[in-house]
């Protein structure tokens, strides 16, 4: 919502705060999995769930949300957006499907991951941040623009790409 209204009002501040609450969200899923874990009575499959949907939330809709906000408006821009999105779906669904399997009975920490966790998508966001930090966000940042067929693509935009990609190889 926070881009949404820098849209409207062209107000750079709200950018920042909507920057701010991606690495706020990092820091509230570790603690959110470090409480969950000692509470091993308390766990349920609708709580892992729920964790799952809040983290495509934060680390999938946010960052594509960030990067439509700051230029990547093209048509295949938009395709790559919704990828990182529909990839960190996939991981996320995948995990809460095999992560009962996966799971040490001691620590209650999955052992190994399949494909790069979600939250890495924050790496993302750190650039995104950088270059607003540095005034770069125009179509010189996004390597410009090239029409590919009927839409035009920054090739920027491949990072998402490349992120959504390393979420779902096994």
């Amino acid at each position: 919502f926070l881009c949404l209204d820098y849209l409207a009002s062209g107000n750079p501040r709200l950018l920042w705060y909507a920057f701010i609450l991606l690495p706020l969200a990092l820091v509230c899923d570790v603690l959110d999995g470090m409480v969950a874990r000692a509470q091993e009575s308390r766990q349920s499959v609708l709580g892992g769930d729920l964790d799952s949907l809040a983290d495509v939330i934060s680390f999938g809709v946010a960052p594509a949300v960030l990067g439509f906000t700051l230029g990547l408006r093209g048509g295949w821009d938009v395709v790559c957006l919704t990828y990182l999105v529909v990839c960190g779906v996939s991981r996320l669904a995948r995990f809460n499907v095999t992560s009962a399997t996966l799971t040490d009975e001691h620590t209650g920490k999955v052992r190994y991951f399949e494909g790069t966790p979600i939250p890495t998508s924050i790496v993302l966001v750190a650039m995104l941040a950088v270059a607003l930090w540095f005034g770069h966000v125009n179509d010189q940042l996004w390597f410009g623009a090239v029409r590919v067929g009927p839409a035009s693509l920054h090739p920027l935009v491949l990072t998402y790409v490349l992120s959504g990609s390393a979420m779902i190889s096994a």
